[in-house]
């Protein structure tokens, strides 16, 4: 059994340890995987996601003022990582940090806007300049970081928790827990994490222990209206928005002492979520702490 689990190792140690210049195997895999991921999500969604929505001709649509930014949050988030994990992929592959940087840069920045040109054929939507503007800063804060530092100091991440709201509009804010995840932005919050110990260079702070600051909002039932009243059995109930801000801890799985290679690899990629910590929570002009907040 040693000799299997050794084998396993040296396996994993040899595909995650970095290559001294291009690797001609790495960068055609990590590129046909990445067309292959770009391509296929593209025909999945237009077949899924896009099938029965009434068509129009490419159009714009001003959508920057809806669900208090929360949709702007997500596409910033979803741009960073994409970039990120790009560039990560092609750093493996050999590739100098700043041209990896610039090649992430780009594939985020190309499939986001893939992604909206789909949404400018649709009838009820279109395709969003404030969108495209999230993309772009969400790519860019990850291009500065690496051209800057070679690393990623002010990270991006995500959490969720199960919210009241989606059961008085299911079909806005999404009846099973997939969609939820996707659609109830009242159960969603996107962070800021950053180690203080990353811009000290003598310290025994440690690198890997991070404050962190979200964004969020509470009762936002109407991507328009900030109050929104539901009649249920009779009783009518009125829901007014609020924003969220939050204060939390956190850690950069990156900057952990590990020594494996291919474990150093897996562990970075909790760097997507925000840990469960004690959360200061402002709503509005009240106060309120969580001694576990996800």
């Amino acid at each position: 059994m040693s000799g299997q689990e050794d084998s396993i190792t040296a396996f994993s140690d040899t595909f995650t340890t970095p290559v001294v210049g291009i690797n001609k195997g790495r960068t055609i895999g990590a590129s046909v995987g990445i067309g292959v991921v770009w391509g296929g999500s593209m025909v999945g969604l237009s077949q899924i996601w896009y099938k029965g929505m009434e068509r129009s001709p490419w159009h714009t649509f001003d959508d920057s003022k809806e669900w208090m930014q929360m949709d702007k949050a997500g596409h910033l988030y979803t741009a960073n990582k994409i970039s990120q994990l790009t560039g990560d992929i092609y750093q493996w592959a050999g590739w100098k940090n700043n041209t990896a940087a610039w090649m992430g840069f780009g594939v985020g920045i190309g499939y986001l806007f893939t992604l909206e040109s789909l949404d400018a054929t649709g009838k009820d939507w279109g395709f969003s300049w404030s969108d495209m503007g999230a993309n772009t800063l969400g790519s860019g804060l990850y291009l500065a970081q690496q051209l800057a530092w070679k690393e990623q100091r002010f990270i991006l991440k995500f959490s969720y928790q199960h919210s009241p709201y989606a059961q008085y509009r299911p079909a806005t804010l999404g009846q099973t827990f997939p969609e939820r995840l996707l659609k109830d932005y009242n159960g969603q919050t996107y962070w800021m994490s950053v180690s203080p110990g990353s811009f000290m260079k003598h310290t025994k702070f440690p690198k890997w222990l991070c404050v962190s600051i979200g964004y969020g909002i509470d009762g936002k039932l109407h991507g328009q209206d900030n109050s929104y009243t539901v009649v249920q059995n009779g009783e009518s109930m009125t829901f007014h928005a609020k924003r969220q801000v939050l204060f939390s801890l956190d850690i950069d799985f990156s900057k952990l002492p590990i020594r494996k290679p291919w474990l150093k690899a897996i562990v970075k990629q909790f760097n997507y979520l925000k840990l469960p910590f004690p959360t200061l929570i402002l709503t509005g002009n009240q106060w309120r702490g969580e001694w576990i907040y996800f």
